[in-house]
């Protein structure tokens, strides 16, 4: 099957990001033909300076290729490397219905908070459905929030085929496993909208002193405790195997222990889980060339894909005349 995938530049990954959504799709990698890209496009509509897009850019590269992309295995690249994707873009543009694109969450959701809205934010959802269609994308991992992007690829890739005939192909969503919570410091959903993230390549120290600041209630330590039901227990789940998280849950029922030992221990195994990914990014951080040369390199591939559907969509449409 052929997948897609693309993250934003806009902030560095957090706990949450990687459990949530980054392992999930890096995995499907393995058995699949993928295609993951830096949507330095969809940025803009956010980030307005050209220092920061670009720097933010590399490091989202960097830190896909810290945490397991392999790009022996998935094409990785920079989304404004295709300009056949833009393009592509604005053939879907001219059959957009008005009424479908008002309808999507981003757009009403800020119109609705009296917050101002631009035309990128707008027709966002047709950039995305050109980022899918150009590779022939089978397969769209997104959370559940981004399903209705995927619905509005597929009206908009098939009221196409309709008029033209078929040349796209219409992906299928699949929805991210959510049923690991990655709570944040304050025991809420980890986001960067509640500040109250950790992030994945923080020092050490630094990623210590935020964990031993997570918020905890006040019962003694005597008490026995319900696992399933702390948040701090939630997050050690996360990074250890099946031996200790079973010896922490019994020590939970047990009673007798401080938050304090629980965090020290999740501190503990949160390191150890992305020591090898912080050793990957310490070297190509030091080696950027090489980063640089994976991204030209899944560009060349990206494009080859993306002329092809292109030149597919224009003849369709009567854009090409040889």
């Amino acid at each position: 099957m052929r997948v897609l995938s693309g993250i934003q530049p806009t902030g560095r990954p957090h706990w949450g990001n990687y459990f949530g959504a980054i392992r999930q799709y890096i995995d499907l990698q393995t058995d699949n033909q993928g295609y993951y890209f830096v949507a330095n496009l969809h940025a803009l509509t956010t980030v307005r300076n050209r220092e920061q897009l670009s720097r933010l850019t590399l490091d989202a590269a960097i830190d896909l290729l810290a945490l397991g992309l392999d790009p022996q295995k998935a094409t990785l690249f920079v989304q404004s490397d295709v300009p056949e994707v833009s393009e592509l873009c604005w053939l879907l543009m001219t059959g957009a219905p008005m009424g479908l694109l008002e309808r999507c969450h981003a757009y009403k959701d800020k119109k609705e908070k009296g917050l101002a809205a631009d035309a990128g934010l707008f027709t966002y959802p047709v950039l995305m459905a050109a980022d899918i269609l150009a590779y022939d994308a089978e397969i769209v991992p997104v959370g559940v929030d981004q399903v209705q992007h995927i619905e509005v690829c597929r009206d908009l890739a098939g009221s196409f085929n309709h008029e033209f005939g078929e040349v796209f192909v219409l992906p299928k969503a699949r929805v991210l496993d959510s049923s690991a919570k990655v709570p944040g410091t304050d025991g809420e959903k980890m986001s960067k909208s509640y500040n109250n993230t950790v992030q994945i390549f923080e020092d050490p120290a630094v990623m210590r002193k935020q964990v031993m600041r997570i918020t905890t209630d006040s019962r003694p330590m005597e008490q026995p405790k319900d696992p399933d039901s702390d948040h701090l227990y939630q997050l050690f789940s996360l990074f250890s195997a099946e031996a200790p998280r079973q010896e922490m849950a019994a020590l939970y029922r047990r009673g007798g222990f401080g938050y304090g030992q629980i965090k020290k221990a999740l501190a503990d195994a949160a390191e150890a889980y992305f020591a090898a990914a912080r050793e990957r990014r310490a070297y190509l951080v030091s080696h950027p060339q090489e980063v640089v040369e994976i991204l030209a390199d899944g560009a060349r591939r990206a494009r080859q894909k993306a002329q092809e559907v292109l030149r597919r969509a224009q003849k369709a449409c009567g854009l090409a005349v040889r």
